[in-house]
């Protein structure tokens, strides 16, 4: 992911090697801070002899010049799909995919799962709009219905924001330690640190340029996962599952051009799909740290807040940057048409409390009930 994101917002790591005790102590460790739902995951590897270690990017490093004690305050965004795809192979019963974010569609089967209590404002396509509205306008979003797609530290410790988007175990920070914890880092007047810290955000995510190389990241995936299912097939010397299931005729069907393609042709279209897929669900870290003397030599970047005159120095990381595995293909593909064949029933189900054929309970009171 380095050359695609640019080395300067991608930790590489560094490889060293570990003891099987190390790594069962680590797992151990993980487990109790894991929310119930993300207990099962993923798991450590205890046969492995190496591991990454990757520098904790919700805080500074030490630089000369600059104290110890000064405070970093940082936030987490996992921006999401950022463009509606177009692929002819999208089954014609699922065009909604053309005109529905994949995350606006994924929160209504995460409603009916129970992962999440209410569906979140979010609208990716207003983060990666590239207009300061619609940016600005995301990070509001995010920020009032923050699930785990938005989250602030100080100091590396987490201040506002849940561990994991369940219904049933998210435990969002005391609203007065966030209050406190930008206090120490946005100079203004009671009642306006909130605001001027979401403005502080849109202004470096517009600044920064990170969205415009992550969107061109998500746009490998140029046939969407129902086109991307049959080079796998092919690739991995399987019976096309989806074909057979459609009673589609492999070299003359509508998927034809994907199967007649070479067997590097298909590599490629899986692999850039796969890539695609950890740009879709990756995380930004961006850092902030009050700029107090513009004599000081920083390595860092900065960005100014008019509104206040304070100058922040900031630096933008991607994390989370681990490859999807080929060998869930099958999965993303199922989790797909889930998704939509939910959110495509809950519409319905709309549409029919407006007509008056259902109850008057409340359209997703009904659709729930009706799923259970």
């Amino acid at each position: 992911m380095c050359p695609l994101l640019g080395s300067e917002h991608v930790d590489a790591g560094i490889r060293i090697l570990v003891s099987r005790e190390f790594l069962k102590a680590v797992e151990n460790k993980v487990l109790l801070q894991r929310p119930t739902l993300r207990v099962d995951a993923a798991k450590v590897n205890p046969l492995c002899d190496s591991v990454l270690v990757i520098a904790d990017h919700s805080i500074f490093p030490s630089v000369r010049g600059i104290l110890k004690e000064d405070f970093c305050l940082s936030v987490e965004i996992k921006p999401k799909g950022g463009f509606l795809p177009t692929s002819d192979f999208i089954d014609e019963e699922n065009a909604v995919k053309k005109r529905i974010t994949r995350f606006k569609m994924h929160q209504a089967l995460k409603l009916h799962d129970g992962v999440i209590s209410q569906i979140s404002k979010y609208d990716p396509l207003d983060l990666f709009s590239g207009s300061k509205d619609g940016v600005q306008n995301a990070i509001k979003c995010l920020f009032l219905t923050p699930q785990n797609n938005f989250r602030v530290f100080l100091n590396g410790s987490l201040i506002f924001g849940g561990m994991d988007g369940a219904a049933e175990c998210v435990s969002y920070t005391v609203d007065q330690a966030f209050q406190d914890g930008i206090k120490r880092v946005i100079v203004a007047k009671d009642g306006m640190h909130s605001k001027y810290f979401l403005e502080l955000v849109t202004e470096t995510v517009m600044k920064s340029g990170l969205l415009n190389q992550l969107l061109e990241v998500q746009k490998l995936d140029s046939i969407d996962i129902e086109g991307a299912i049959h080079a796998y097939y092919d690739f991995v010397s399987l019976p096309c599952m989806v074909c057979r299931k459609k009673s589609e005729n492999k070299l003359s069907g509508r998927y034809s051009p994907i199967h007649s393609m070479s067997k590097d042709e298909k590599l490629k279209l899986v692999r850039n799909y796969l890539i695609s897929a950890t740009g879709k669900d990756l995380s930004m870290m961006i850092s902030f740290r009050p700029r107090k003397s513009m004599d000081v030599e920083s390595p860092h970047r900065s960005v100014l807040l008019k509104e206040i005159n304070q100058t922040f120095d900031y630096k933008a990381s991607f994390i989370d940057l681990d490859m999807k595995p080929l060998k869930k293909m099958e999965y993303y593909y199922e989790l797909d048409q889930q998704i939509v064949s939910c959110y495509v029933q809950m519409v319905k189900d709309d549409e029919a409390i407006q007509n008056g054929v259902v109850g008057i309970d409340g359209s997703l009171n009904s659709y729930i009930a009706k799923w259970k």
